[in-house]
């Protein structure tokens, strides 16, 4: 298929995040002419004409729009981080399905949550365990949308991010615990139980009401630094022959053991007491999140990216932390708000 002869062109749908604005200043320093899709930007979700003519020719098409899920999983929460990713993903899929000249790669962001509570072995995306429950069901619906149907001219991935360190509110509300007192290794135990986290959509999975795991804090903690998502995504656009579900996530996985104690270290707590689940409901509730975020076992391997050769820059948890600090330095009070 012949393309039109203009200049590279990136469309990038939910740029106003954290990682979308780290992606959009990586594209225009690559050279590229970069077009948004979201509530406001070069076309806005709804208006099917204007998303097909900025697809239509496209070189890269990336696809990060999403409801944050740093919130309480509320019924009308739960609704809309189902309904914002999947709406979205087909929206964007009926333009490149209807394209006279679609976009070669299509990366689509995804989430290393969609793999079990796992303590025993990594996660990696071919031999890994999908699991159930709200988080899980959210990222199967997504890659269902994703992956739908036939498009032959478009390589398609799906971004399994783990947790983004960086000036993001994942990593905010990290800091934000260790700033409470709360510093020490988050500790899974009873609570009464709750229905926040019961499966969602049209094949619903898991168990309605809520359960704990016995980790004493050695559940594992997958992440992966902004530049290395950064890195990525510009090594997955490049590489012609890599598809499908890829894991973000760096090789150094940490426990949440030493998460906490790198927080402490990097934050400048020498003290910070461990946190039971029974702490942590309440206590997160006014920063509007979830115990889910450091109580659930995330282990995720980046086998797809290790082996087609990609470096990262931050594999360890230890230097990750100190870029992160060392680049919010004159505004360290930052870290400490959500």
């Amino acid at each position: 298929m012949t393309r039109p002869p203009t200049a590279r062109r990136v469309v990038i749908a939910g740029a106003s995040g954290f990682v979308g604005r780290a992606l959009t200043r990586a594209f225009e320093d690559d050279g590229y002419d970069v077009f948004t899709v979201g509530r406001t930007g070069s076309a806005v979700w709804g208006d099917a004409a204007a998303i097909s003519r900025l697809v239509d020719g496209a070189d890269v098409l990336v696809n990060l729009a999403g409801k944050i899920v740093s919130c309480r999983y509320t019924d009308a929460n739960r609704d809309e981080i189902l309904r914002s990713r999947v709406d979205t993903t087909r929206e964007l899929h009926a333009a490149v399905a209807a394209a006279a000249h679609p976009p070669r790669v299509w990366m689509n962001a995804s989430t290393a949550t969609v793999y079990r509570h796992e303590t025993e072995r990594g996660n990696d995306e071919i031999d890994g365990v999908v699991g159930e429950g709200f988080s899980v069901d959210v990222a199967t619906s997504w890659e269902r949308a994703f992956f739908a149907g036939d498009l032959p001219a478009t390589r398609r991935v799906a971004l399994r991010m783990a947790i983004v360190l960086g000036d993001g509110p994942a990593t905010r509300m990290l800091f934000a615990l260790g700033r409470l007192g709360l510093g020490g290794p988050q500790i899974d135990s009873w609570w009464f139980p709750h229905r926040r986290y019961r499966g969602i959509g049209a094949h619903p999975t898991g168990a309605v009401w809520s359960s704990w795991h016995r980790t004493s804090g050695r559940q594992r903690f997958s992440w992966v630094h902004i530049d290395d998502v950064v890195a990525s995504v510009r090594f997955l656009r490049d590489r012609d022959d890599v598809s499908g579900p890829v894991n973000l996530a760096a090789p150094g996985v940490s426990d949440n053991r030493t998460l906490m104690r790198e927080i402490r270290r990097v934050a400048r707590m020498p003290l910070g007491l461990p946190a039971f689940r029974w702490m942590l409901d309440p206590a997160m509730a006014p920063l509007r999140s979830e115990p889910e975020l450091v109580l659930k076992s995330r282990w995720a391997v980046p086998r797809v990216l290790t082996e087609a050769g990609f470096s990262f820059s931050y594999p360890e948890l230890g230097p990750a932390l100190d870029a992160v600090a060392a680049s919010r330095r004159p505004r360290a009070r930052d870290l400490f708000s959500v």
